[in-house]
């Protein structure tokens, strides 16, 4: 059961390793629960995927704190879907993708190839979520600027995470 405090969330997000990899490089896990209108929940099968200890301990402190709630599948239609889905991609991305699915919830991942296209195929492109994308919404929110949002793209260049633009300020104008 993921229980929150908050009354606003609009948006519930399956969040995938891969973002939350990113967000433990840039020291904002905290981020993520201040983006009032979305509730980033974590399948336990991505939390397994979390290995480093330095990042686990990121990702239990975040748990503690309730900036991100852990999650599992707790029907047979996720289930059923998500043992389908591991037959084409890693476990904590078909995690994400049946959640998502099933809940009618969007997914935070960075993934490419077949992980990215069933995604979009199942629970459709506007509810796919990128690290660039949630960094967009919280230049929106007013919770970081461009600028800080430029600092981090940076950082996690340094950490082979490219974005192909060259600053948020070219997203905000488009």
């Amino acid at each position: 059961m993921i229980t929150t405090n908050r009354l606003n969330i609009t948006t519930r997000v399956a969040t995938d390793a891969n973002v939350l990899i990113n967000f433990i490089h840039l020291h904002q896990l905290e981020l993520l629960d201040r983006l009032e209108t979305h509730g980033f929940i974590v399948p336990q099968r991505v939390i397994e995927e979390v290995t480093w200890d330095v990042q686990a301990e990121a990702l239990s402190v975040a748990f503690q704190k309730g900036h991100l709630h852990p999650c599992d599948l707790d029907d047979d239609e996720t289930e059923d879907l998500y043992n389908g889905l591991c037959a084409l991609v890693e476990p904590g991305e078909a995690a994400c993708i049946a959640i998502a699915y099933v809940r009618g919830h969007a997914i935070a991942t960075d993934e490419k190839g077949d992980a990215e296209r069933i995604a979009t195929e199942l629970v459709g492109k506007a509810r796919l979520l990128r690290t660039e994308s949630i960094l967009s919404r919280c230049i929106h929110a007013g919770l970081i600027t461009v600028a800080e949002a430029d600092a981090f793209k940076a950082t996690l260049a340094t950490k082979r995470y490219a974005m192909k633009f060259a600053s948020f300020a070219d997203l905000e104008a488009a």
